[in-house]
């Protein structure tokens, strides 16, 4: 399976609460942070979610 690079480049201060678990969920808890997931679309719908605070990359295996 494909994989993504998620970094969070911006502050999650004074977000809306669903925004905060987002990132919680996608193991993002401070600034410039790296996580490495599967492409999935359930991943994909939280990266959506918080698009605007994150930057994505493909990842090659």
């Amino acid at each position: 399976m494909a994989k993504i690079q998620i970094k969070q480049v911006k502050s999650r201060i004074n977000r809306p609460a669903r925004q905060k678990k987002t990132l919680d969920a996608l193991g993002l808890r401070k600034m410039n942070q790296v996580v490495v997931k599967d492409n999935t679309p359930s991943v994909m719908g939280m990266v959506n979610i918080v698009r605007h605070l994150v930057e994505v990359t493909e990842v090659a295996e």
